[in-house]
């Protein structure tokens, strides 16, 4: 498996559609840095107004974590497309080249082929959740360096020392590497339904975007269906920040979007052991 999986990932970056999502990360983290430079300190004191005027702030609170913790906002909105264009091609793209009879004529199962894709496409989104947070932290220390970190918790203004911010990134992060394999597996799926990646990458941005504004909107019928989103939970990783941390509601999203990766690889896996390849 680990030689299949070498393979697919080797096919994944000898096509140049996969370094889109490493340039647009570092050319989007340049820029956003880059005005924070400018105008970020104007949003440091609108959030800290009312405090400013009970508490005296020693130090910068616009810093590497700072900013990127806003750059992890972005997530549910931006990287989904990145990895589509990746996920969404992993089975069809072979339709397309017309190579899924010489897959065949390998010693390996299709199950093996499947697997091997799966988890290809889950490294690759894992590299791209690394390089973001590498581009954010790293050049966000070099331009702000480091301090405090001030968010809007779920309780209101949270301020957490220097020295208890990094576990928490670190944490996020993991936590957006599930909330991505969520979107990678369901690309995936839907690559194994068709024979050309433009469905995949579509129809799969298509549900992310419908599932947002269903999240978004306060009205009483997307109440009952909310709780059933993936989209519900991918945002979930701003729970690390809050303090205390509501542990029980980091677990269930969790399981949650484990559940889903598990489904929709457990679909395309169904699908593709039936699938007519051969004519």
């Amino acid at each position: 498996m680990l030689t299949l999986v070498g393979i697919e990932l080797f096919k994944i970056f000898r096509k140049w559609r996969s370094y889109i999502g490493f340039i647009a990360i570092t050319i989007l983290i340049a820029i956003v840095e880059i005005a924070i430079m400018i105008e970020g300190q104007r949003s440091i004191n609108f959030m800290t107004r009312d405090l400013q005027q009970s508490f005296i702030f020693v130090g910068s609170l616009l810093n590497s974590y700072f900013v990127s913790y806003l750059i992890l906002n972005s997530l549910a909105i931006h990287i989904p497309f990145l990895i589509t264009l990746v996920a969404g091609d992993l089975l069809a793209g072979e339709a397309t080249a017309g190579t899924y009879r010489l897959l065949i004529t390998r010693p390996i199962s299709r199950s093996s082929i499947v697997t091997s894709k799966f988890l290809a496409g889950i490294i690759y989104t894992f590299l791209l959740i690394l390089w973001l947070s590498i581009m954010s932290l790293g050049l966000g220390t070099i331009l702000f360096g480091t301090g405090e970190l001030l968010v809007a918790g779920s309780s209101g203004i949270v301020i957490l020392a220097n020295n208890d911010v990094l576990w928490r990134f670190f944490l996020a992060y993991m936590f957006a590497v599930l909330s991505m394999g969520v979107v990678a597996s369901l690309a995936f799926l839907f690559s194994a339904l068709v024979e050309n990646a433009i469905g995949p990458i579509i129809t799969t941005m298509a549900i992310i975007i419908i599932f947002l504004i269903i999240s978004a909107i306060n009205v009483n019928i997307f109440q009952t269906i909310k709780p059933f989103l993936f989209t519900n939970y991918m945002n979930d990783w701003r729970s690390f920040f809050d303090s205390p941390m509501d542990t029980a509601e980091i677990i269930k999203s969790t399981l949650v979007l484990a559940a889903h990766i598990l489904l929709f690889y457990g679909a395309a896996l169904f699908i593709f052991q039936r699938k007519d390849i051969l004519t």
